[in-house]
């Protein structure tokens, strides 16, 4: 089962990818380690793609390996390539999968200007450190992750329409999710100019399906072969075969309103959720949180990504979102109620 239920204890998704032998790019061809520059001969936009931002998500860091392994070069500018919370993925335990995620807190919480510069020296803060030259110099992230449950991919967009339009652009069959970050933190996708309503940059955060399915990495090699061609710096007819998956006319993009956080350690869904349920009615009980019930607040509420694989009080469960039939022209299409 999928949900929680008092005295049970999760079992972990079958592990049909093997983690990737990745000690072989230790040795930076720019600077910090795990770090790879690609560039071109033309100018062109400086990308960004970064793995392994949670220790058990390999799937990008798969992609990533494969990628680099092949010897392939950017038809103009420069193509980063970033293994981003090593430490972590060293720690990767078939027996215990989930038990890898960081070393001492989330990396991808802690890009705020203020934590960055901070006195705190917790592993991820330091490597984050490393890597923060080259997401400030990116105009093109994305960032590949992988979900604790089997769901259709997402892409991540923030709020802002220019990240949206891109995400939809790529033709695939991710579900775009705009939404306002985390309350507990700073994603990596939202530091720095990538939040600029006023700026260009594009930032996307893929979530490509559960962590160790195969059907993870072909999302991941279709999004990452998408993504740079429509960036410009990679070539229709250079995209790696097998690659790319069959065009699809992506859905309309769902709009996060809503958090459920843990209050306690007794927290239940109510059913198997994993993630892209429509719930029909308003106020139909999703879960309950130490004898609490957890409704939904509208009709045709979609539920994005819950799972209790890291239960604890203050940890997003999940996010309740609805589909968005015109997004506003303007920059900033944030829900009303972000952090609930």
């Amino acid at each position: 089962m999928a949900w929680r239920n008092k005295g049970d204890e999760l079992s972990p998704h079958p592990i049909q990818t093997l983690p990737p032998a990745i000690s072989r790019w230790a040795t930076s061809d720019c600077g910090a380690p795990y770090v790879h520059e690609r560039i071109g001969i033309d100018a062109g936009p400086d990308v960004l793609v970064t793995a392994l931002v949670h220790g058990n998500e390999y799937a990008g860091a798969i992609a990533v390996h494969e990628l680099l392994a092949s010897g392939w070069q950017p038809a103009c500018g420069r193509v980063t390539f970033a293994f981003c919370n090593v430490a972590a993925f060293e720690q990767f335990d078939a027996q215990a999968p989930d038990a890898s995620r960081y070393v001492d807190e989330d990396f991808n919480r802690v890009w705020s200007k203020q934590r960055l510069a901070s006195s705190d020296s917790t592993t991820e803060l330091l490597r984050a450190r490393q890597l923060q030259p080259y997401v400030a110099r990116a105009t093109h992230l994305l960032d590949l992750h992988s979900m604790h449950e089997p769901a259709t991919p997402l892409l991540v967009t923030g709020t802002l329409q220019r990240n949206i339009d891109f995400a939809q652009g790529l033709q695939t069959s991710a579900q775009v999710i705009i939404d306002t970050g985390h309350a507990d933190g700073v994603r990596m996708r939202d530091h720095g100019e990538f939040s600029n309503p006023h700026g260009h940059r594009i930032a996307l955060l893929l979530e490509a399906g559960q962590h160790w399915q195969m059907s993870s990495v072909h999302a991941t090699r279709d999004t990452l072969m998408r993504f740079l061609t429509r960036a410009g710096c990679l070539a229709k007819a250079d995209i790696l075969p097998g690659w790319l998956l069959p065009d699809r006319t992506p859905p309309v993009p769902v709009r996060v309103t809503d958090r459920v956080v843990a209050q306690s350690m007794d927290f239940a869904f109510t059913s198997g959720f994993t993630g892209g349920e429509v719930i029909a009615k308003a106020g139909t009980v999703i879960a309950v949180d130490a004898g609490q019930r957890i409704t939904t607040p509208y009709d045709n509420c979609m539920l994005v990504m819950p799972s209790v694989r890291q239960l604890r009080p203050g940890v997003t469960t999940v996010r309740l979102g609805r589909q968005i039939s015109l997004v506003p022209d303007r920059n900033d299409v944030s829900p009303q109620n972000p952090n609930r």
